[in-house]
């Protein structure tokens, strides 16, 4: 069997090569980024400052430029997602693609089932059941969320099956908050249950669907090809 391939590790200068392209991302798609990323700055040379004066001590000095790395940081972290999260806005795949990045055992199936229209469900297996997240027009999303939903009902047993549809309609989950409303979900699964299931619909996923009707007339075998796989009549 082959091993799965390493994710290739970044080094230093390549950690603050990223680092500076957030930092561009963010700051060229929100206003407050820059402001916010000022006000911490002086609020940890304010903070520095008071060390130094009233415990006589330059060895402070190191602890301030620490304390600005560290605000930056957390500022970035904080408006980096924000600016993520609107820019994934109406794209569609988004929504697997952010799951797809929580930590946690979220196991995700893309585009489970789709229109022309950039229509998607998305199959997600998790501690809390089998999710369909839709993404796109929801009248038609809702009548492959109610056909995935017969499907894939013949194996997940006892499992919860849940429905989401991304929006910001009403009973829809915008983007932004799907992280924190997958994570609030109940656990009703263990590791292995997790595991069971995601076999059984990857099972079920990987057959082939025949289609219904009848079989075109180009496509139908000769006549008497059964008969001459059976070795003919005797």
């Amino acid at each position: 069997m082959a091993k799965a391939q390493e994710p290739e590790k970044v080094g230093f200068f390549g950690r603050f090569k990223q680092i500076g392209m957030v930092f561009a991302f963010t700051a060229k798609r929100d206003k407050l980024f820059i402001p916010l990323v000022a006000g911490a700055v002086l609020l940890a040379v304010a903070v520095t400052a008071l060390l130094i004066i009233f415990l006589h001590s330059w060895l402070y000095l190191p602890v301030g430029l620490m304390l600005i790395l560290l605000g930056i940081l957390v500022v970035l972290n904080l408006r980096a997602n924000k600016a993520m999260m609107a820019e994934a806005e109406g794209q569609p795949g988004a929504a697997a693609s952010i799951v797809e990045q929580m930590r946690g055992d979220f196991r995700v199936t893309p585009a489970l089932a789709s229109t022309t229209q950039m229509d998607f469900v998305h199959l997600v297996i998790c501690r809390a059941g089998v999710i369909l997240l839709g993404e796109g027009n929801p009248a038609r999303v809702r009548t492959l969320v109610s056909q995935e939903k017969r499907r894939l009902s013949k194996v997940v047993g006892s499992a919860d099956i849940r429905d989401m549809m991304i929006g910001r309609g009403e009973g829809e989950v915008p983007i932004q908050k799907l992280r924190m409303t997958l994570m609030r979900l109940p656990r009703t699964l263990l590791p292995k249950d997790v595991n069971a299931l995601d076999k059984r619909l990857k099972a079920l996923n990987a057959r082939p669907q025949l289609p219904k009707g009848a079989i075109p007339k180009n496509m139908r075998p000769a006549k008497g090809a059964f008969k001459s796989m059976r070795g003919g009549p005797r």
